[in-house]
């Protein structure tokens, strides 16, 4: 089991994924409770940049005017190319959700 299977930090999770393009920015969004985390059917609101998230995660976020459901499907071991990244999530648009 390597250290990518348990989990990763949700700030690093965010940059890597591309989603934001700093880590501090990510950490910042997730600290001011930005960030819900589904995992086992239970929802919490997430406040520390150092929470962790695993695959099958599903984070929930609002940014932009928009409303985001993200499944993450991987963990980076880097910030690499865009579609490197995309590999690691599935965007569900959360909009027609609700």
């Amino acid at each position: 089991m390597s250290a990518l299977d348990a989990g990763q930090r949700i700030d690093v999770w965010l940059f890597r994924a591309r989603l934001f393009k700093s880590r501090s920015g990510a950490g910042r969004f997730v600290a001011d409770g930005g960030v819900r985390l589904e995992r086992d059917g239970r929802v919490v609101r997430v406040r520390r940049a150092s929470a962790e998230v695993r695959p099958g995660d599903v984070l929930v976020y609002h940014r932009g005017g928009r409303l985001f459901r993200v499944t993450v499907r991987g963990l980076g071991e880097r910030r690499g190319p865009a579609p490197e990244a995309r590999t690691l999530y599935a965007l569900a648009d959360a909009e027609e959700d609700a």
